[in-house]
């Protein structure tokens, strides 16, 4: 009789946390969209040269990969499926050699998706050999293609974040303040990789000026700019370099979508209620019930 007993007490503590650990799992109110964009221009070289940006080094991570992966890896947990389109900017597609600012970097235009992190670098990886790395930079139609989706879906329901990685040197300026949409619900992190000048990214940023379009200020900052080098740690520890940078481009997510969701009038949906294992009872009553 004791040892049943304590055999019972025992499951009891399982149960108990199991339960805790599911509920943690549902303990969101929205869903978090990522989506990439970045930069392939001919400012950054020939990816198969050590000199290039983009260069694939088999043995470690290029600063482009680093950044997607420090950022992706922290963001993807908040998405229910762990798709995530990817876009690329600033290259010649095959086969006609037509500039795109826009392009898939899975070649897929129909469903530019990418399952979770290693979906995209593969994706990224594989792009770089298949386009041609040809200028200028332009981020307001990656821009323009992200508010689209987040026009679309103004409930709460989902929130939108696209990650930009680019060596910094912007050449549509206007266009991309204008293509910013403070309104929507979305917001953008620029990590500038290089040692280009990021001046136009700080502006862009707008942390000390709130951002202006033809004589109109945004509603709220919804940019946040890292250049990558700060964070480049000095003994080459890159673990320690992408904990940081995570850290810091992610800081003012929560203040952006909270600020959103308090300028529209929207609350949090009610937390569905904590999952619960059927007890013994409820399987016992299940075996004895006829079908």
């Amino acid at each position: 009789m004791m040892m049943k007993k304590k055999k019972k007490k025992k499951k009891k503590k399982k149960k108990k946390k199991k339960k805790k650990k599911k509920k943690k799992k549902k303990d969101s109110f929205y869903d978090d969209q990522l989506l990439l964009g970045h930069y392939s221009g001919p400012a950054l070289g020939n990816p198969s040269q050590s000199t290039s940006l983009h260069y694939m080094n088999p043995y470690q991570m290029n600063a482009y990969a680093m950044a997607l992966k420090a950022v992706g890896e922290i963001i993807q947990d908040y998405d229910s499926d762990k798709m995530f389109p990817a876009l690329g900017f600033g290259a010649k597609l095959p086969p006609d050699g037509q500039v795109s600012h826009e392009f898939p970097l899975n070649g897929n235009i129909e469903n530019p998706y990418c399952n979770g992190m290693e979906g995209i670098l593969k994706a990224y990886h594989q792009s770089l050999k298949t386009v041609q790395l040809y200028g200028p930079t332009n981020f307001a139609p990656v821009v323009n293609h992200v508010a689209k989706y987040a026009a679309a879906v103004q409930d709460g329901s989902q929130y939108f974040v696209l990650l930009i990685i680019t060596d910094g040197v912007i050449s549509d300026m206007a266009q991309t303040k204008g293509a910013i949409a403070a309104k929507l619900p979305m917001s953008i992190i620029i990590v500038g990789v290089g040692q280009a000048e990021f001046d136009a990214m700080v502006e862009l940023d707008g942390d000390d000026i709130r951002i202006s379009s033809r004589g109109k200020l945004a509603e709220r900052d919804i940019v946040q700019f890292v250049p990558f080098r700060d964070y480049m740690d000095r003994t080459g520890n890159h673990v320690l370099s992408m904990a940081r940078l995570a850290k810091d481009v992610l800081a003012e997510i929560p203040d952006q979508l909270i600020l959103y969701m308090k300028n529209r009038g929207i609350k949090p949906c009610p937390l569905p209620p904590p999952y619960e294992e059927p007890g013994p009872e409820d399987q016992d009553h299940t075996q004895t019930t006829p079908i």
